[in-house]
């Protein structure tokens, strides 16, 4: 019992966080089926569902703890995920580091690029001043990436190692993202015809490049893969339910991106300073996402009421 309450707020925060962070997911699923016959909704939205929470939140949590614990091997590897096993607990939490410096580059990559690259509603003051200056963001990830891998390289070779495959990813899924952009587009405005199996692969493709952002970020939390598991799948189903129904009344509240974005900053330095031994408090992770989501949210709902918006 005495760890009830500890379990609940991380659950909690993964929740908020794999919603809110995958908040731009729901807007190009819920796009796309508009324009899928009614067929074609259907089996997204239920098997889609079961990809999304049992295949990708499951399979990843096991490729990444397989990866940074090889000697387990695969079968090790997922008895590991649910096992209370002292001796391999203390396997996992030797490899932490690897897993969270690179987990924390991947999430303070993403970060900077949506500071400095992307278009945004603009929720705190200098964020305009950043994105005036995009090109800076290859200098100063770049620059980052060095000096964690410098340091890294001081305490575990495989530490400088999982930094670089750290923004290796990042780069794979934003080019993944990219490309997803430039589809919808064309789906959107008629210029590319795609059969509804195309559309729902390209569907689940970009589910699981979005899966990742949530998968990676819920190390920050905990390394209990089981928490991650409920807390992550739960997050999806309310991604699928914005998608089918709220996602017009979501997207009335405009910061809400602004503040998934500032969390994963917040969980990727987390990451960083815990794999180099800083060992932050388990309940600093999802308090730090319930309170800046919840910032957000409230700037959001306070602009909502100074300029409503009217739906058609």
């Amino acid at each position: 019992m005495f760890d009830l309450f500890p379990a609940l707020l991380t659950i909690v925060g993964l929740i908020l966080f794999e919603s809110v962070s995958s908040f731009d997911n729901a807007v190009i699923n819920a796009e796309i089926l508009r324009k899928m016959s009614p067929w074609a909704r259907r089996w997204f939205l239920f098997w889609g569902l079961l990809i999304a929470v049992f295949l990708m939140r499951g399979l990843l949590p096991l490729a990444i703890i397989f990866l940074s614990n090889p000697t387990l091997g695969i079968e090790g590897a997922f008895t590991a995920m649910f096992s209370a096993d002292p001796a391999v607990a203390k396997s996992i939490e030797a490899s932490a580091p690897i897993l969270l410096v690179g987990g924390g580059v991947f999430l303070i990559f993403l970060f900077f690029h949506w500071l400095f690259m992307e278009k945004k509603n603009y929720g705190l003051k200098g964020e305009v001043a950043f994105e005036k200056y995009g090109v800076w963001f290859y200098a100063v990830v770049s620059i980052f990436l060095a000096v964690v891998t410098w340091y890294s390289l001081q305490v575990n070779p495989l530490m400088a190692f999982s930094a670089v495959v750290g923004s290796t990813a990042f780069f794979i899924t934003h080019g993944f993202r990219q490309n997803a952009e430039l589809k919808e587009r064309e789906m959107l405005d008629g210029s590319g015809k795609m059969s509804d199996w195309s559309k729902i692969l390209y569907l689940e493709v970009i589910d699981a490049s979005f899966s990742i952002d949530g998968v990676i970020g819920a190390f920050a939390f905990t390394l209990s893969v089981p928490l991650i598991l409920i807390g992550n799948g739960i997050g999806a189903f309310v991604v699928r339910e914005m998608t089918i129904r709220n996602v017009e009344n979501v997207k009335k509240y405009k910061y809400l991106k602004n503040g998934a974005m500032y969390a994963i900053f917040i969980l990727g330095a987390v990451m960083i300073m815990d794999a180099f031994g800083a060992h932050i408090p388990a309940w600093v992770s999802p308090v730090a996402t319930i309170a800046i989501i919840g910032y957000f949210f409230w700037k959001s709902r306070q602009e909502l009421k100074m300029n409503p918006v009217k739906t058609v």
